[in-house]
């Protein structure tokens, strides 16, 4: 029987992580790290270079992780390849915009907000695309491989490599009154989650488990 906790304790908490509910209005980064987070892939705007629509805002779709499940780190990470049109964009001038919406989870759906609804949470990060090694690689691939592992059998001729999203700028559109704005230093201060009410997104342990 005690044997069985730890594997039960894992599986509450994960339950936990998954349904979190989103921080409250009021608290505008966490709010923006909880959907950067939550949103497993993402809409990107890069300025296009491929005709007819040279210097055009080009939008496009990439899958993203800013961590492992209950993890993240608040950096979104792209698995990309040379030969897709947005990546090539990027090659010629790095600048993008990443979008994330609440709406690409079942929470937008089950409180019977619109996409396009201010309560439909979602977040636009400003900033650049760039190709990381080393041990930051190791992490984006752990990140990205946990969350999507399709990717793992995907062409290996196709030279993918792993980058991270550089945030300049967050904005944040998750209540009435307008867009909020959010420094990286603020949004990389916060963590996704609280750490006092359990059932609003905070931490949980499973101290009290015994056999």
């Amino acid at each position: 029987m005690s044997a069985l906790v730890p594997a039960v304790c894992a599986l509450l908490l994960g339950l936990l992580a998954s349904g979190a509910r989103i921080p409250p209005h009021d608290q505008v980064a966490r709010v923006a790290r909880f959907v950067a987070h939550r949103c497993d892939w993402a809409s990107m705007a890069t300025i296009s270079t491929h005709e007819p629509v040279v210097g055009q805002p080009f939008s496009n779709v990439f899958s993203i992780s800013d961590g492992p499940a209950g993890s993240g780190s608040g950096v979104p990470y792209l698995y990309l390849t040379r030969m897709e049109i947005s990546v090539q964009d990027l090659q010629v001038r790095p600048v993008a915009s990443l979008s994330m919406s609440l709406a690409q989870t079942d929470y937008c759906r089950q409180q019977g907000y619109d996409p396009q609804s201010p309560l439909c949470a979602h977040i636009i990060l400003s900033g650049s695309v760039q190709e990381v090694n080393g041990t930051e690689a190791d992490f984006a691939k752990k990140s990205l491989f946990s969350r999507h592992p399709e990717m793992i059998d995907w062409p290996s001729d196709h030279n993918w490599f792993f980058a991270k999203f550089n945030i300049t700028q967050v904005w944040v559109l998750d209540y009435f009154g307008g867009v909020k704005t959010v420094t990286p230093e603020e949004y990389f201060s916060v963590t996704p989650h609280g750490k006092s009410h359990h059932g609003a997104g905070g931490a949980a342990t499973c101290d009290h488990m015994t056999a």
